[in-house]
């Protein structure tokens, strides 16, 4: 039995898995850790019977509300039964004793996880990446067209007030972490809770849809093989999924001002995928939704990413974050907030 990283030991995942999924070939099984450090943590275990994926919270300290593994469990079981592609859950263990933590077990997906680049002779052409774009929002539109309560999720979340809570809640969170220097977050913070658009219908938002979230399929570009991460998933605005995704979808031809606003590269740059407007133009087709007022929600997400990428700073600088990937991160700040207001102030994508 062996793991390349901790929190989940195979001497206790092994016996526990054989129990519970009522196999003893689990009992042996190794351990490996597929992604984890600023999020929850993601391993594979492999046995004589298969593969399966655990999925628990990070290491250390965790609050309260964050990382909760029932609600990610129980957003994809609820899904399984939609058109929405997700793993099929397996088990739910709620005791921390275990492994510290509550976590989840659930099938594992073939399929390529990516964000700034595509595997090696997948979709080289440009028809299969915009058949990819094409899948990525159309599986968007699928998701906010599924009604929560068919699925058992009408108590899921408090849509009435969504939005001018989203902007509360990073308020609050900017005020914690505050930079010397950006009062351009407040200013911009402040209009934006002063033009709250009406919501058209209350939808399963994921919280945080974008193409690095999501499992391609590895033999049919186009088709997603599963939607991951839901652990920012309730019941809200749909059109909050489509500005984030905006947000992080590059696009070729992008100005330096706009190439500012990325805090990860991504693969949609690439030749064949949709621009922006395109994906505004395909999601409202998919969806059925008035896009009218689409230049808040992204206007709002660029600033909620200022606010995110603040807060990192603030945590790197107190020491309470190590490790790579931080650098130049500080700098992203002031053009996320310029785009942000830009895009409120014109009434348009950027």
């Amino acid at each position: 039995m062996t793991t390349t990283g901790t929190g989940a030991d195979p001497a206790v995942v092994g016996p526990y898995l054989a129990d519970v999924l009522g196999d003893d070939a689990w009992r042996t099984p190794t351990v490996s850790l597929i992604a984890g450090g600023k999020s929850n943590l993601t391993y594979r275990v492999s046995s004589a019977a298969g593969d399966v994926i655990l999925r628990r919270p990070p290491l250390g300290h965790v609050l309260p509300t964050a990382h909760d593994m029932k609600r990610e469990y129980t957003a994809m079981a609820a899904l399984e039964q939609t058109d929405v592609p997700v793993p099929k859950m397996l088990h739910l263990c709620l005791d921390p004793e275990l492994l510290g933590q509550p976590f989840y077990v659930m099938e594992a997906v073939d399929g390529y996880v990516c964000r700034d680049t595509l595997p090696p002779g997948y979709a080289d052409g440009p028809e299969q990446r915009r058949a990819i774009g094409e899948g990525l929002i159309r599986v968007l539109g699928d998701l906010h067209n599924v009604d929560p309560k068919d699925v058992g999720l009408g108590d899921f979340g408090r849509p009435d007030g969504y939005l001018a809570r989203q902007v509360a809640r990073w308020t609050k969170q900017w005020d914690a972490t505050r930079l010397a220097g950006l009062e351009s977050i407040d200013a911009l913070a402040a209009d934006l809770a002063a033009s709250v658009p009406v919501s058209q219908r209350a939808t399963i938002v994921h919280g945080d849809y974008r193409l690095d979230n999501t499992m391609l399929d590895p033999t049919t570009p186009g088709r997603i093989a599963a939607v991951l991460d839901w652990e920012m998933c309730t019941l809200g605005d749909p059109l909050a999924d489509l500005g984030i995704l905006l947000v992080y979808w590059q696009q070729a031809g992008d100005a330096s001002e706009r190439d500012l606003g990325f805090v990860v590269a991504s693969a949609t740059v690439l030749e064949g995928f949709p621009n922006r407007a395109e994906v505004a133009a395909l999601y409202a087709e998919r969806s059925g939704l008035d896009l009218s007022e689409l230049h808040w929600y992204v206007s709002f997400a660029f600033w909620k990413l200022a606010v995110v990428c603040a807060g990192i700073v603030a945590r790197v600088r107190f020491g309470a974050m190590v490790g790579e990937g931080f650098d130049g991160i500080e700098e992203r700040i002031p053009p996320l907030v310029e785009l942000g207001r830009v895009t409120l102030d014109e009434r348009r994508l950027r």
